[in-house]
């Protein structure tokens, strides 16, 4: 038996989806950036020369959240969309982003790679907006909630270039620990 679900159906589909997947994706997203110590108080990001463009610390702070609800919620969508001829394509396409998303703040923050971040950010960006065509031909709302994550992920690539131009030698830059005073006579 063949059945078209109803629109009460499709909604209780679309929640069902939205509460698993949006807390994962931002949970998924903070234990990446904790985990590399993808923070403003980072001493070696701090001791880097930052470019003009640079937004404050707090700024990061909004943005990700807010742009993870938003892909949550349009993974979600997708997900809900059973049936849809390239239902399968958009999920693989928003999943490899997803895990190279989370893999840029690790060699940025972590390995302090910034050259090898900012081809991670272009990757990234490729695969964001092939993700985005797909999730167009699945549900166009979905599609258009990825347009931020896209327009923040291409100012992301302009600053981890830049960050990478004015910082020549980020990846061997060595900054010191807060030494202790314990121990110590004076």
């Amino acid at each position: 038996m063949n059945q078209i679900a109803s629109a009460s159906q499709r909604r209780t589909s679309l929640l069902r989806w939205a509460l698993l997947v949006i807390p994962l994706t931002m949970f998924l997203g903070f234990l990446s950036g904790t985990m590399s110590g993808s923070t403003a108080d980072n001493a070696w990001y701090q001791a880097l020369i930052k470019p003009a463009i640079q937004p404050p610390g707090w700024v990061f702070g909004v943005v990700w959240p807010t742009l993870y609800v938003m892909m949550g919620l349009a993974f979600a969508m997708v997900l809900a969309a059973r049936g849809a001829r390239v239902r399968n394509v958009a999920i693989g396409l928003f999943l490899l982003q997803f895990v190279i998303n989370l893999s840029w703040s690790p060699l940025f923050f972590g390995q302090h790679e910034v050259t090898a971040a900012f081809f991670v950010i272009l990757v990234m960006l490729g695969v964001a907006i092939a993700t985005t065509f797909a999730f167009a031909r699945v549900r166009k709302a979905a599609a258009w909630l990825m347009v931020p994550y896209l327009v923040w992920i291409s100012f992301a690539a302009i600053l981890n270039f830049q960050i990478d131009q004015l910082n020549p030698d980020a990846e061997s830059l060595y900054v010191p620990a807060a030494s202790s005073q314990i121990g110590k006579s004076g």
